[in-house]
């Protein structure tokens, strides 16, 4: 979907590099500049870099520099994840690269933006998270916050939200011939991913208190322990789906459990379902549930989710060079994108320097 976009990746951490990853499954000319090491070539490679070139550079070399310059120059967007003023520094900023490329897309991935008190300081993605509020409903009551490492911070508030910019920079600029500088801030991103718990709120589904909301207090939101020490998800919200959960454990006649959106009862059949999901192993959940619309679901690693029937038939993971990795998302008609090979650090060094070569004036 985007083969004759190019970007430009500055070696970086963490969102960035999944960003670019992403951009190069849907078809991207990703262009990786790695930090030249005593070995050009290595045989360093990584998941984050598949489907991208790579060429070596020493940015404090004035030579390396201009040859950054120049492929910067060539690209639609640039991909860097320092902290604010380091690209200044080094003389590859927003204004150096418009000046060269003026519908450059100048992406920028940090934590905590490029503006504010917090701008120069370091942190990770739970801090970010812990700020934005997006950490806020990630426990039960009483107990510390907790997240899928990466997912709500790095990955959704940042690296997602920096490709819908740079794509929107990249059509605004093929229609104005003018570029932007994407500040693409974690603490932004997850913030703006709250916006459908906030919508709750206002119907009353959500509160400030962990453990009393429509999603994080009721008996029928939440995951159990199976007595073979799985878990089981279960999450029946609409009237129809929560009476097939009734339906399948027996309950459909109790008339506590029939008052779905009684709170003060929550706690009481919380309890309830905690003993009966701990009498029976994970297996025997999911074959009774199997096929229902009871919004119940066995917890699976990753390794699991692999061999499960669904995600098998959907070809969603694999096991390329023995490294687990799920294929490129989303897909066109239906198709499953295959997934490219990573490249060694550098291993298109000697590549892209001819090219650049053989076409002196590739700017856009």
């Amino acid at each position: 979907m985007l083969q004759g976009t190019r970007i430009i990746e500055i070696e970086g951490l963490g969102p960035g590099p999944f960003a670019a990853m992403l951009l190069a499954d849907l078809g991207a000319d990703v262009i990786t500049i790695h930090r030249k090491t005593a070995a050009t070539i290595t045989t360093d490679q990584s998941v984050l870099d598949r489907g991208k070139r790579s060429i070596a550079l020493d940015l404090k070399d004035q030579q390396d520099l201009a040859t950054a310059k120049r492929l910067i120059a060539s690209a639609d967007a640039l991909i860097e994840g320092f902290r604010p003023g380091v690209m200044e520094r080094l003389g590859l900023g927003p204004s150096e690269c418009h000046t060269d490329n003026p519908a450059l897309v100048y992406g920028r991935m940090t934590g905590w933006g490029q503006t504010g008190p917090r701008a120069q300081s370091a942190g990770h993605d739970l801090n970010y998270i812990a700020q934005s509020g997006a950490l806020w409903y990630a426990s039960e009551p009483g107990t510390p916050p907790i997240t899928p490492a990466t997912l709500v911070g790095d990955i959704g508030g940042g690296a997602l939200y920096l490709v819908i910019g740079i794509l929107s920079g990249i059509l605004n600029a093929r229609t104005t011939g003018q570029g932007t500088v994407v500040d693409a801030a974690i603490v932004d991103g997850s913030a703006h991913m709250m916006s459908l718990l906030m919508a709750l709120r206002q119907g009353g589904g959500l509160s400030m208190e962990r453990g009393h909301s429509l999603l994080d207090g009721p008996h029928w939101s939440r995951s159990y322990v199976c007595a073979d020490g799985g878990h089981v998800s279960v999450q029946c919200l609409e009237p129809q789906f929560y009476a097939e959960f009734l339906g399948k454990l027996g309950l459909s006649d109790d008339p506590e459990f029939a008052r779905q959106h009684d709170a003060t009862l929550w706690p009481k059949l919380t309890a309830h379902l905690s003993d009966l999901f701990l009498s029976e192993p994970r297996l025997y959940w999911d074959s009774l549930f199997s096929g229902s619309d009871a919004c119940v679901a066995v917890v699976l690693s990753p390794e699991e989710s692999a061999q499960s029937p669904h995600m098998s038939a959907r070809q969603v993971w694999h096991h390329p060079d023995g490294n687990l990795q799920a294929a490129p998302a989303p897909r066109f008609d239906e198709k499953v994108a295959q997934i490219n090979p990573a490249p060694k650090r550098g291993e298109h060094t000697g590549e892209i320097l001819a090219e650049l070569a053989q076409s002196p004036r590739q700017e856009r």
